[in-house]
């Protein structure tokens, strides 16, 4: 049986665009409660979120069933293997976004995907510990196993009551991102530049802060303090530098791994609004009107990227994000 190529071509990082538009949901969502702006416009682009990673799973499950020889040779690529995690993050994020409607239904949706991070990151990480790699498959993806998947655990256990075991999976998240920063950080300072090819894949290099932020703002019911304003201000770093060297990041052409930029930039969006609502936090009183439109804007531009990709039939796998 012949399946469409759409489906079995479908990588693990076009589960980043599902990321990107969960986040922006819940930026809509915050800004709602916090701003009094449209409730249905948020819950749109959760339903358009949910519809692409329903789209996507089906289409990688098909992968694993019809094309295992290519979604095993994603599996044991030192960089593409990594963005398998971001199937189970993605689908925390979606029960986030039905939680209001059905607990039940995003309880065995945030079970699934918990299981599953937690179970790849563990994975991932003894990989890391026993294996080879080279310079170039030293990248921003490192994060995603368990700086990502731990961070978004943190922030749905808190969604769902349990505070406590989200400031478990925080704690694992936060300490692997430090080691992990002093990795990557070296390899930058004082390697070789990443090929292009891969540079989009800095994007990724903002979530721990951002993402992080939310996490800690998740498990906690405190006014935003010190360690609120340090991630955030650190995120803003992070920030200033990829956009002083955008212009050397795009030079790979768009494709869908540009949209490794989206997670982080709304949870950008999404922190001052919580930090606002904790205690009129003065930094994110000024930045969250900026960051929110900020999130908009970037979702928007990367949503028209990838349809004008899908309609020009160069919609495919990121075969040049690899580590050879």
């Amino acid at each position: 049986m012949k399946l469409p190529s759409q489906l079995v071509s479908v990588p693990a990082s076009y589960f980043s665009a599902t990321l990107g538009l969960t986040g922006l949901g819940g930026a809509w969502r915050l800004a709602h409660h916090v701003w009094g702006y449209a409730a249905l416009v948020g819950e749109l682009i959760f339903a358009f979120a949910g519809l692409v990673w329903a789209y996507l799973l089906i289409a990688y499950v098909i992968r694993w069933a019809w094309s295992r020889e290519i979604a095993l040779q994603e599996a044991k690529d030192p960089v593409q293997c990594c963005f398998i995690g971001l199937a189970g993050v993605a689908t925390m994020l979606v029960s986030a976004a039905l939680l209001p409607y059905s607990r039940a239904t995003a309880l065995v949706l945030m079970l699934s995907g918990f299981i599953f991070t937690i179970a790849f990151g563990i994975w991932r990480a003894g990989q890391l510990w026993s294996s080879e790699r080279s310079d170039n498959a030293t990248t921003a993806v490192l994060y995603i196993p368990t700086v990502a998947g731990g961070f978004v655990s943190a922030i749905l256990l808190a969604a769902f009551g349990w505070k406590e075991w989200g400031q478990m999976t925080f704690g694992a998240a936060l300490f692997s991102w430090l080691a992990i920063e002093s990795v990557l950080l070296r390899r930058l300072y004082i390697g070789p530049p990443l090929p292009v090819a891969l540079r989009p894949t800095m994007g990724v290099q903002l979530a721990p802060p951002a993402v992080g932020l939310v996490a800690l703002l998740s498990v906690s019911t405190d006014a935003p303090g010190i360690a609120a304003h340090a991630l955030l201000g650190y995120a803003l770093l992070q920030c200033a530098v990829l956009l002083g060297r955008f212009r050397w990041i795009a030079r790979q052409a768009f494709s869908p791994s540009y949209w490794g930029f989206s997670f982080a930039v709304t949870a950008l969006g999404q922190a001052p609004l919580i930090m606002i609502s904790r205690g009129n936090s003065q930094p994110a009183l000024a930045l969250a009107p900026v960051l929110f439109g900020t999130a908009n804007l970037v979702v928007g531009i990367l949503l028209v990227g990838s349809i004008k990709l899908v309609f020009s039939s160069k919609l495919s796998p990121d075969p040049k994000l690899t580590s050879a």
